[in-house]
């Protein structure tokens, strides 16, 4: 019968990249929950209060009247301003989506020296309506596309002086 020796000794076995892979788990699960927090941020962005006077909260339909309705309405960004320019050449040159600046030309020259003032940069054409027969005073009429303080200082340009174009 053969002789009962005992166990060898081992050297301490290592596995290869055992903290790595512990490493790799937690950063896994990290960027899982990134991820999880992150979708439901988004959800939640998208399902919240739409302004301030939304708070989500149910509230009771009252019948508003028509006065206030229109109060309620937010102000237009953009006005369609008619405008009567002076040249009517200067007008046939124009295209719907021109951008133009709009000079105020006065018939006598200001105290301060001044003949002439910018009421409009930058304004975009809308349109430029067909002429059916000539104007006395043989201006054209060309409709922009501007704020509403804007439009309101065109109007007021035009009543006391002559208009001119210059396309950007």
């Amino acid at each position: 019968m053969p002789e009962i020796r005992g166990v060898p000794q081992f050297a301490p076995l290592r596995v290869r990249g055992g903290r790595l892979r512990l490493r790799r788990a937690v950063r896994r699960r990290r960027r899982a929950l990134a991820a999880g927090l992150a979708v439901t941020a988004a959800a939640l962005a998208a399902w919240g209060p739409r302004g301030p006077a939304d708070t989500g909260a149910p509230h009771a339909v009252t019948a508003v009247p028509e006065r206030q309705k229109e109060r309620a309405r937010p102000p237009v960004a953009l006005v369609s301003a008619p405008v009567r320019i002076a040249d009517a050449a200067t007008v046939r040159l124009l295209r719907a989506g021109d951008r133009v600046d709009v000079i105020a030309a006065a018939a006598s020259p200001t105290e301060d020296g001044e003949d002439a003032k910018v009421v409009a940069a930058g304004a975009r054409v809308a349109e430029v309506p067909r002429m059916r027969e000539p104007s006395p005073d043989g201006g054209a009429l060309v409709v922009l596309s501007v704020p509403r303080a804007t439009a309101a200082a065109l109007a007021g340009a035009a009543a006391t002086s002559r208009l001119a174009v210059i396309l950007c």
